[in-house]
């Protein structure tokens, strides 16, 4: 059997692969592939790991018809033609679960990195305009006791809730398509509309999937509805928000400031006016980015390519 992946995963799973005598081939180099080749490279492959923002569309699935499974390098599918994958009866399947804290933990370092300016701060002393000491200029502003407002309390919101609670004694909101009761229960967190969490929170951070209702959700209108000294935080998709209407909110102080794992295109331009911002950081998708959450979504990818390729229900489908 064969299997060609896109990009690098953990050796450990590599290993586990070779052990199983899968022969691999992977995208070695610094770009992204293209599309084209991304077909090409699938060809003559059993099974395709996509690591990174590959368009698993009808273009590539109608032409790679002959896989047996493809394992994403994610819990996200919005790069996914469901419909199309399920015509074609290709399994796809995705890691759920295990990104969780890790990527709770960014949204977490994101919310006190815009509430002190420490990514404007550094880059001051990196350009050699760390001069007196000016007591009235460039503050920041405190967190503890405010309200967090969660759109999006699945598993990533509920452990940045978790987080904000315990450290910050930070009051929960949330919006969700539907009620999350344990959560109620345990941080006493309060379901309210989109509109009264936009209204009330101090900090507002996204944790919910890149869908057609979600799609460019945060847009000028919505973020003149917020509060003018309230931080937004996107660790989720960057489809999310309306990149120019958030640039402008800014600009014109609606809101207070950003942080930003995920963007409209990725990556970001090196000149994006986002970067230059005092209250504002943005990382480089990072979320899921420690040793131990990449290697547990790699044993996810692994089980999911071996049951594929075994004609076997894999375990973690997306439908």
């Amino acid at each position: 059997m064969k299997v060609f992946i896109s990009g690098n995963i953990a050796p450990d799973a590599l290993q586990k692969l070779e052990d199983h005598h899968i022969q691999i081939t992977q995208w070695k180099e610094t770009r992204q592939i293209t599309p084209k080749e991304l077909i090409e490279a699938c060809k003559d492959q059993d099974g395709f790991i996509s690591v990174g923002p590959n368009k698993i569309n009808a273009d590539f699935l109608n032409a790679s018809k002959h896989l047996k499974v493809i394992a994403l390098h994610s819990v996200g599918f919005d790069q996914v033609d469901v419909e199309t994958a399920k015509k074609l009866n290709l399994p796809v399947g995705n890691t759920p679960g295990v990104l969780s804290a890790a990527t709770a933990e960014t949204a977490f370092l994101l919310m006190i990195a815009v509430s002190r300016k420490a990514f404007f701060s550094y880059r001051k002393i990196i350009d050699g305009k760390w001069e007196k000491y000016e007591p009235a200029t460039e503050l920041g502003i405190e967190i503890s006791g405010k309200t967090l407002g969660v759109f999006g309390l699945g598993k990533i919101g509920l452990e940045m809730a978790k987080k904000c609670k315990a450290a910050y004694g930070m009051q929960v909101i949330y919006h969700n398509r539907s009620r999350n009761e344990d959560a109620e229960k345990e941080l006493d967190a309060k379901y309210v509309s989109f509109d009264e969490l936009l209204e009330q929170s101090d900090v507002l951070t996204v944790h919910t999937a890149l869908t057609d209702e979600t799609k460019g959700k945060f847009s000028i209108d919505v973020f003149k509805k917020m509060k003018p000294n309230a931080i937004f935080i996107n660790t989720a998709r960057g489809g999310i928000h309306n990149e120019k209407d958030l640039t402008q909110a800014l600009e014109e102080k609606i809101i207070w400031g950003a942080g930003l794992d995920v963007t409209n295109p990725e990556p970001m331009g090196k000149n994006n006016p986002l970067l230059f911002m005092e209250s504002v950081a943005v990382l480089p998708h990072i979320g899921s980015a420690t040793e131990e959450t990449r290697a547990a979504m790699a044993e996810l990818i692994v089980e999911n390519i071996l049951a594929g390729l075994k004609g076997e229900q894999i375990p973690y489908p997306i439908y």
